[in-house]
């Protein structure tokens, strides 16, 4: 698959998935990690990105990958308009078949700035499902909260599944962590539901990705 066919839906499997829409919304905190003792000051290096090999295996298929490019992929699915583009790097991931990936790397300017952007990206990806219904009542879309990933400062997993007549439902798990002032968001999504989830691999992927923000 040519990158630009795949670009228009890394981000979740499918801006053609995007016309599926979302149940209602519960309010859940940000979890993240508690306190750990100081890090070493270390130099100000780029952050290393996932391979192919990181991500949840899949059936019938290798995982392929570009390069890491500046700012964000576009239009990333539940996080439209979230995220800044000043400090942001990005990566594409996508295989022989539907399923595909990305993971977002953003360097804010402290931990702080970080922290408050982990917890914004959380909680549009809770209220994902329920925008997309509202723009698209013809469809359904419901979430889970997959729980915490024990890894640096902290990580949470999300899935969002959405539906629409006629259209092939979409599955979307989402990986959103934290070491010190720097977050990053990974998305796996592939056409199906709940049940095709791969929610165990996810999370060994999101805690890779988050400790590999540190080296």
């Amino acid at each position: 698959m040519h990158m630009s066919e795949f670009s228009a839906r890394a981000a979740g499997v499918a801006v053609t998935l995007a016309l599926a829409a979302g149940a209602a919304v519960a309010t859940t905190g940000t979890a993240h990690a508690g306190a750990k003792q100081p890090k070493p000051a270390r130099a100000a290096t780029a952050p290393a990105f996932l391979v192919p090999k990181e991500l949840p295996p899949h059936a019938s298929s290798d995982w392929y990958t570009g390069d890491v490019l500046k700012g964000l992929p576009e239009a990333p699915f539940c996080l439209e308009n979230a995220l800044p583009t000043t400090g942001s790097s990005h990566r594409l991931y996508w295989t022989e078949y539907d399923t595909g990936a990305s993971q977002i790397v953003v360097r804010t300017g402290s931990a702080d700035a970080a922290r408050k952007l982990a917890a914004t990206a959380e909680r549009r990806i809770r209220e994902c499902a329920a925008d997309w219904q509202q723009q698209y009542p013809g469809g359904t879309a419901s979430w889970r909260d997959y729980g915490t990933v024990q890894a640096e400062d902290g990580a949470h997993v999300y899935g969002v599944h959405t539906s629409y007549p006629e259209s092939e439902p979409g599955i979307h798990l989402f990986g959103v962590g934290r070491d010190d002032r720097t977050v990053t968001i990974v998305n796996w999504g592939e056409m199906g539901n709940f049940s095709h989830a791969p929610v165990t691999a996810f999370k060994n992927t999101t805690k890779t990705a988050v400790v590999k923000l540190y080296q």
